[in-house]
């Protein structure tokens, strides 16, 4: 008996019954986002059962440069960072029964203990229903009248005690990283349980995960899964990896860094924490996640390596407080409700997972069709503050809509 090796490969449409006719539309959607300056540019990849049957990048890394993107070319994958980095090390402390659903914010991490968020339960803190702050904006203290960052908090070269990257040209004090879990602490709780999207809940996760582990949250991520699973091209702080050409920029910065931002992370909170964080920092490209998303296909297991049991993925996979009308698994995404409990679109299936990111980026799995689809974009070229056209068209749904429309048995 030859075992599974269950890792991605490569295959016809056809071989896994799907339409290489109708998946060809995919192009023409890519092509108008283009036209409409949705995003200078994008990679799209689709796979099924195992099997990558579409995978192409389409446009340029900014509207200006007009190099063609490559399969290879990196993108700041923004909150899908939450289910590449932070997520899977979370489940494999979930196993190690270092948590449960019940534990609270103050036994897991000590700094918690006697503050407004000592109750927190781990589930509704990955629910996103624990009253947090959607949004912090730290950066905002640090900077003059102007706007312009201060210099007792950053350095235009890296130096003794600024060996943070935040941009070109642009280093944080080291120790603002405590300033930032100091606010963290301080910052206000709701009192409903209802559902409130914060990033919060994943800059406390990689603390956890950091505290109990002893171990930063990039090499921890290397360690446990990126290495093993072949994810040669998915990282923190690309730059000190590989050449600035393959990564993609993502904004003009005229509101914080006052630069070009290309190579360090977009996420102003996750640049101060040095890039590494646990809600942004990743850079990635389109194959790489798909492992990743693979891999929670097969709940838990990838190239015959078990990451978790198939049980701690049901766990997470769950949705807890759908009749409160909040959608969320442990961390993960899952498709909208409407008022009924009906699934708003008629093809991703309940059990389907996934995550979106700020910088235009959807990485989605369903287990009942066995898909996986992973679109990366720098919608926030060259202004994120701009309408995000790529919603208002609704590109990602209209291709998800194709992929549905290709399967055929």
């Amino acid at each position: 008996l030859t075992k599974q090796l269950n890792i991605l490969g490569f295959a016809a449409p056809e071989n896994v019954g799907m339409s290489s006719i109708v998946l060809a539309k995919i192009d023409s959607l890519a092509k108008k986002a283009i036209e409409l300056q949705c995003t200078p540019g994008m990679q799209i990849l689709v796979a099924r059962k195992g099997k990558v049957v579409y995978q192409k990048s389409f446009g340029s890394p900014t509207y200006e440069n007009k190099t063609k993107i490559s399969n290879s070319d990196l993108y700041d994958i923004a909150s899908v960072t939450k289910i590449i980095a932070t997520l899977p090390n979370l489940m494999q402390q979930f196993e190690k029964n270092s948590i449960t659903l019940n534990s609270e914010l103050g036994d897991l991490l000590p700094i918690f203990k006697n503050t407004n968020k000592q109750f927190i339960d781990f589930k509704h803190l990955l629910t996103h229903s624990a009253g947090l702050q959607t949004w912090i904006p730290f950066y905002k203290n640090t900077l003059d009248s102007l706007k312009m960052p201060l210099t007792k908090f950053y350095s235009k070269l890296a130096k003794n005690g600024f060996s943070k990257q935040v941009a070109d040209s642009l280093y944080i004090s080291d120790s603002y990283a405590d300033v930032i879990v100091q606010q963290i602490i301080e910052s206000p709780v709701g009192l409903k349980k209802e559902y409130k999207y914060s990033d919060l809940t994943f800059m406390i996760a990689k603390e956890y995960l950091e505290t109990v582990t002893s171990t930063q949250l990039d090499n921890l991520s290397n360690l446990h899964f990126f290495n093993s699973m072949g994810m040669n091209n998915t990282m923190y702080n690309p730059l000190k990896q590989v050449d600035k050409t393959k990564i993609i920029p993502t904004e003009v910065d005229t509101y914080f860094r006052h630069s070009f931002i290309h190579g360090t992370v977009h996420d102003m909170a996750a640049a101060m924490q040095g890039g590494v964080a646990g809600h942004a920092g990743i850079f990635s490209n389109a194959i790489d996640i798909a492992k990743m998303m693979q891999m929670y296909l097969q709940k838990g297991n990838y190239a015959g390596v078990e990451y978790f049991k198939s049980s701690t993925f049901d766990t997470f996979n769950t949705c807890y407080f759908c009749e409160d009308g909040n959608r969320r698994g442990l961390g993960f995404d899952k498709p909208e409700l409407n008022n009924l409990g009906n699934l708003k679109y008629n093809y991703a299936s309940k059990s389907s997972f996934g995550h979106t990111g700020f910088t235009g980026i959807m990485a989605w799995a369903d287990p009942e069709t066995d898909v996986v689809f992973v679109f990366l974009s720098n919608r926030t070229y060259p202004d994120s503050n701009a309408p995000n056209k790529l919603s208002k068209e609704r590109i990602r749904e209209s291709i998800q809509q194709i992929i549905y429309d290709a399967i055929e048995k």
